[in-house]
């Protein structure tokens, strides 16, 4: 159905649920015209005459959304949705709830970090940027062990950008996300003072097995140093791990 204007209007399918029929045609519109974060949306009224469905229908759409981290309410007469961020910690917090419901644990959530993040650091290494690799030795020699905010950010950021240099985006989302839920619930338990040293040493030589594109070196490191920090909280905080993930 064409609207005056010559636009074809979104056609929403027999048997859809009408909210979620126009959230999908609204994410689909973003990445079709490469929306960029901040830009704003069009007005209710103009939604409304292109998804052709009721002002309840199209808030719970955006409500949904909004949910999701994909867009935010911008108040104010010259506000409405505009296109947000796309954040792993949102993405972790709504798998949190299927986590809960499910009575999943951080026993395994951890070692489902144990099963991802050695296989990003074998990307990385086949797939390796220069610049990308630069930063990620510079992440990685700004961390001392004797510098509680600095050291945490560092181990921090360097799992995130060895995500990040996998290219592969489902990889990294999941993998972060359960990073951002276990940091999240367990803030300050991390290797003891007395490993510090060895945990940055560690990370510089997986950092030089990227550089050097050797991916079988990258992976065994990543595997060996995961499993340590695994056998570690297993061992140090037993109730813990067992404990189910709550929703955030």
């Amino acid at each position: 159905m064409a609207e005056a204007d010559g636009r074809a209007r979104t056609p929403i399918r027999r048997g859809d649920k009408v909210a979620q029929a126009v959230a999908r045609s609204i994410v689909r519109k973003i990445r079709a015209e490469g929306l960029q974060v901040g830009a704003q949306l069009p007005s209710e009224a103009q939604m409304l005459e292109e998804y052709g469905v009721g002002r309840g229908s199209l808030r719970e759409a955006l409500r949904i959304l909004e949910v999701h981290g994909l867009i935010s309410i911008k108040p104010g007469p010259r506000g409405g949705p505009i296109v947000a961020e796309t954040d792993t910690g949102d993405f972790g917090r709504m798998a949190s709830l299927y986590f809960q419901v499910s009575g999943m644990t951080y026993r395994e959530l951890i070692e489902a970090r144990l099963v991802m993040e050695p296989v990003m650091a074998r990307l990385a290494a086949e797939r390796r940027d220069p610049e990308a690799v630069a930063r990620l030795r510079e992440s990685g020699e700004a961390g001392r062990a004797d510098d509680e905010t600095g050291y945490l950010a560092s181990t921090g950021d360097f799992h995130r950008m060895v995500g990040e240099m996998s290219g592969n985006g489902v990889l990294f989302l999941f993998s972060q996300s359960l990073s951002d839920l276990f940091r999240e619930r367990v803030s300050g338990i991390v290797f003891p003072k007395s490993r510090r040293r060895e945990v940055l040493a560690v990370h510089a030589a997986i950092a030089k097995a990227i550089e050097e594109g050797d991916a079988d070196e990258a992976e065994r490191l990543m595997f060996e140093h995961m499993d340590k920090y695994v056998t570690y909280v297993k061992r140090a905080h037993p109730s813990l791990i067992d404990e189910v993930v709550d929703w955030r």
